[in-house]
């Protein structure tokens, strides 16, 4: 199918990946046969960027195991002896990292518009269309052919939409509607929004929607935008989806308001690990070049950027300032 060229490597089985990556080979070394290649930016699921965005996440046991809003029941109470409790811990401690397993961030799947045949003497004799589905159980659903005949004659490949709709039929998967909830609509969201309900909607659309359809991007945006014009980025800490919002924010060089909750927050590292993850998308920034040159790291590295980078630097060193003075204080206690 045509459209599946939208969809990065990643979405693809490991047997296709080498196939599909050999026509970016190819033109990187034409490219370095007629000069020098631009330096390549790193992608998503790069483990270096996975790694810096998992640290950033955090893991608060507490907020990933926190009590859902269901129906009360008793507690229920326990005793161990003290390696039996570290066992138990250490068994919490993997359930909850795969619960922050990130999902994918890919870009906008191309919209289907194959006609297959124009069959004139069908015109009129039917007024609904007709959809068919192949229903082998084998077939990945996005490989599945399903096809649509108008009542103009005209065969044609289904939309993306319609092909939603029919695999949620057939196929049912738990959490999802065959009609999207009213909730997703633009409308709607900001009222979701005023209950601090971010992470809920999140839920929710990975749920809905496959990750490279438009309202599953267009429903991360605005939650990500969101959180970034209030400031509430706390809400996604120790959450899967907090990644995917720091990642969202930096290829858009928003990093000041994050930064500074960082900082006010005492995690440092964090801010660091901000600012190192920004000069990976940005290797082409001041920053990035003063900070290669002179191999800085900790508050010398986020110093740099706030001088050469940041929109808001009075507020940052600020923060900074009231850091170091916190610091200096406990150091000397």
């Amino acid at each position: 199918m045509a459209a599946l060229a939208a969809r990065g490597t990643a979405a693809l089985p490991a047997r296709l990946r080498p196939l599909w990556a050999l026509p970016a080979r190819r033109a990187l070394a034409a490219a370095a046969g007629e000069g020098k290649a631009a330096q390549p930016k790193p992608a998503f699921t790069d483990e270096a960027v996975q790694s810096l965005l998992y640290k950033m996440t955090g893991l608060d046991l507490h907020k990933v195991f926190r009590p859902e809003k269901k129906g009360l029941k008793p507690p229920h109470y326990k005793l161990m002896t003290e390696a039996q409790l570290e066992e138990a811990t250490r068994k919490a401690i993997e359930e909850a990292k795969t619960k922050l397993i990130m999902p994918p961030v890919l870009n906008e799947r191309e919209p289907i518009d194959d006609v297959l045949a124009e069959d004139k003497i069908l015109e009129g004799t039917e007024t609904a269309k007709y959809v068919f589905t192949d229903l082998s159980l084998s077939i990945p659903h996005r490989e599945r052919f399903i096809v649509v005949r108008e009542p103009n004659g005209v065969l044609r490949k289904a939309t993306w939409e319609e092909r939603d709709r029919m695999i949620q039929i057939f196929f049912p998967k738990e959490g999802r509607r065959v009609i999207p909830p009213t909730l997703f609509k633009d409308e709607n969201l900001g009222t979701v929004f005023q209950q601090d309900r971010h992470e809920d909607v999140l839920n929710m659309c990975i749920a809905q929607f496959e990750p490279d359809s438009p309202d599953y991007i267009r429903v991360h945006h605005r939650t990500y935008e969101d959180i970034e014009k209030h400031g509430k980025y706390d809400l996604l800490r120790s959450t899967r989806h907090f990644g995917g919002m720091v990642w969202y924010l930096l290829s858009r060089k928003k990093a000041d308001g994050l930064l500074i909750d960082m900082i006010n927050r005492d995690l440092l590292d964090d801010a660091t690990s901000l600012i190192t993850l920004y000069h990976m998308l940005h290797p082409e920034c001041q920053s990035a070049k003063e900070a290669k040159e002179q191999k800085l790291q900790g508050v010398d590295l986020i110093k740099v950027f706030v001088k050469t980078e940041s929109q808001r630097e009075g507020y940052i060193q600020l923060a900074l300032q009231a850091y170091e003075e916190a610091m200096a204080t406990s150091s000397a206690s």
